[in-house]
């Protein structure tokens, strides 16, 4: 083998294609112990910790007059996106859910009571069985499952009251190809994630958070009505601190070097 052709084979090994960078991988389903329904505490602290937020958003700014509810049924639209397999969807709707009648029944005592319909989306590998195996009962609302990537649109305009999204939108929609590119100076060797540390790195991986923003941005903007709202909950780093200096970027950092030596050791 001649040293282009052993070049060519490296490239080769060492670069992502476009097919594979947009493979999808929800979280792990069922209710086992590695699954995200028993390994999810982190997210379920973040939505205790926004509650009442949530709730004194919806009450100062959903305007009811604005979102043309009429009708016997009164339905009363919510989505969540990335929802996975629960628990966590289900904490974040029912507080939703709540606040929404608490300000409803305020304002319309004699009108008919509100039907809310909840459209749980995740990526269309999600484990949905669990997710509506695990719905609490007595049920409050009307449930359906809208498998799809949440950056395209999903639904049909003018049509969703609520949206939600926590701990989700944070994950890109495809890797970026620079990172998994070994001739690319954004080249990411030998790391699973954005350490922080590579200039060209976090640029690569900023481009395409921010192309990820806009179209999810753009795709509720249209299924939302006017006077609707977007309630996001997204992890964050302050200026100047490293991926990898906070404890879950320690965690990754561990978890890619073990996952190369695995590799290296499979190659030998």
């Amino acid at each position: 083998m001649t040293a282009s052709q052993r070049q060519r084979e490296m490239d080769s090994k060492a670069h992502v294609s476009e097919s594979d960078s947009e493979c999808y991988y929800p979280m792990s389903g069922g209710d086992g112990l590695h699954s995200y329904s028993h390994n999810s505490t982190l997210q379920k602290k973040g939505l205790e910790a926004v509650k009442e937020l949530v709730e004194t958003t919806i009450q100062d700014m959903l305007e009811f007059d604005k979102l043309n509810i009429s009708g016997i049924s009164n339905t009363f639209s919510i989505a969540d996106f990335g929802c996975s397999t629960g628990p966590n969807t289900f904490i974040a709707v029912q507080n939703i859910i709540k606040a929404v009648q608490l300000k409803y029944n305020s304002l319309h005592q004699n009108d008919p009571p509100l039907e809310f319909h909840v459209f749980f989306n995740d990526h269309i590998n999600n484990d949905f069985n669990t997710l509506f195996r695990n719905i609490p009962t007595p049920q409050e609302f009307f449930a359906a499952g809208v498998p799809g990537d949440f950056h395209d649109r999903l639904f049909p305009k003018a049509s969703l009251h609520i949206v939600h999204s926590s701990f989700s939108v944070h994950w890109l929609s495809k890797i970026p190809e620079e990172v998994t590119n070994v001739r690319s100076p954004a080249w990411n060797k030998d790391s699973i994630h954005c350490t922080g540390f590579s200039n060209e790195v976090v640029a690569a991986y900023s481009t395409q958070f921010q192309k990820d923003v806009v179209n999810f941005l753009n795709s509720r903007a249209q299924e939302l009505v006017v006077g609707g709202l977007l309630v996001l909950l997204i992890p964050g780093l302050p200026d100047g601190v490293h991926c990898s200096e906070p404890h879950f970027g320690a965690n990754y950092d561990i978890m890619g070097s073990c996952l190369v030596d695995m590799v290296k050791l499979v190659r030998t």
